[in-house]
């Protein structure tokens, strides 16, 4: 998988770039069968022909999940400002505790999680159309103004 999400809130947007496993998580289906189900019913297509959006991506409009992201200086230089999704999260995973997060401090619910350069943070989708908002839980694609959990050190 290598696909775009774009995300909204209320003031600002983001993009999230899906890579291997997260896609396959977040549809429930192998990037091999969207392309293999994309061929069947366009096949005969020319190049020009407007394809519409799989269901399986469709279908996760309105969905909550917990998106582990890696932020790297690439993720904000020059035309890239995408944030990388490694991994979704089962919702009922529990926030990490001091020892999971080694000398970083742990993160309350809704908070932002930092180990190095990965962040995992809850996400929310929702809306019944492609159309409808989304929301992210950090405040700005700007490295700067992004969220940061606090180190007592």
């Amino acid at each position: 998988y290598r696909a775009k999400i774009y995300v909204y809130d209320n003031s600002d947007q983001a993009v999230f770039v899906l890579l291997g496993d997260a896609g396959r998580v977040l549809t429930g289906r192998h990037a091999s069968e969207l392309v293999s189900n994309y061929f069947e019913a366009n096949g005969s297509e020319g190049a020009d022909h407007l394809v519409p959006v799989p269901e399986a991506l469709i279908s996760t409009i309105g969905q909550t999940h917990k998106f582990c992201v890696k932020v790297t200086q690439h993720n904000f230089s020059g035309d890239t400002r995408a944030i990388t999704v490694t991994k979704i999260l089962s919702l009922d995973t529990p926030p990490p505790t001091e020892a999971s997060v080694g000398s970083n401090i742990a993160a309350t619910s809704g908070e932002t999680v930092q180990t190095e350069n990965e962040v995992c943070e809850p996400f929310k989708t929702r809306g019944d159309s492609a159309d409808e908002e989304s929301i992210r839980t950090f405040d700005s694609v700007d490295p700067e103004k992004a969220k940061r959990p606090r180190r007592d050190d």
